[in-house]
């Protein structure tokens, strides 16, 4: 049964950083238009993250133009995303910030942790 687990499973994505709640980050991802294949960076905060095998994942929250909110959950385990990189951590008391959806301006800011 183990093997069977093992088989079906994808390879991990190594150079991956460690990704938590309230980071900023631009994901770098491939996608497909037609017959080309291009990159395309996604910057925004990381409101949620779900950990697992095959099913972990992280959701990315930025605010697009005229205010428009807009999220996109990226697998962890998935080939297409070319890089991440984590531009400033928060201080964060929970694990899903949800609550930044009903917010925006200044409303919306996080406390950059002091390391």
């Amino acid at each position: 049964m183990d093997d069977l687990l093992k088989s079906v499973q994808a390879p991990v994505n190594t150079d991956l950083p460690d990704i938590r709640t309230g980071d900023s980050v631009s994901v770098h991802f491939r996608i497909l238009e037609g017959e080309r294949e291009r990159v395309q960076e996604f910057k925004g905060t990381v409101i949620a993250v779900r950990r697992g095998a095959n099913s972990a994942n992280f959701t990315v929250r930025r605010t697009a133009s005229h205010g428009i909110g807009v999220e996109r959950t990226f697998p962890l385990r998935s080939p297409r995303i070319e890089k991440v990189e984590v531009h400033r951590r928060a201080h964060v008391r929970r694990s899903k910030l949800y609550y930044l959806r009903e917010r925006s301006g200044k409303k919306a800011r996080l406390k950059e942790k002091r390391s």
